[in-house]
């Protein structure tokens, strides 16, 4: 039998290669200093997306014709 191939991904915070099993608990971030850093970007909205600009309580779809 053969043993299953050992695949990695980049680490979505460094780059460098990270083992993508369940023996990596930091999956898929190749560490807890990584996965600690990108936690913290999140939770200071470092990772906003822009968004439009929203319509007035007034405004209605229907309204524009």
């Amino acid at each position: 039998m053969k043993a299953p191939e050992v695949r990695t991904v980049p680490c979505p915070a460094c780059q460098r290669p990270a083992l993508y099993a369940e023996r990596n608990r930091w999956r898929p971030f190749c560490s807890e200093r990584c996965r600690t850093a990108d936690l913290g970007a999140w939770a200071s909205e470092k990772f906003r997306l822009p968004a439009d600009a929203a319509r007035g309580d007034d405004e209605s779809p229907r309204d524009a014709h």
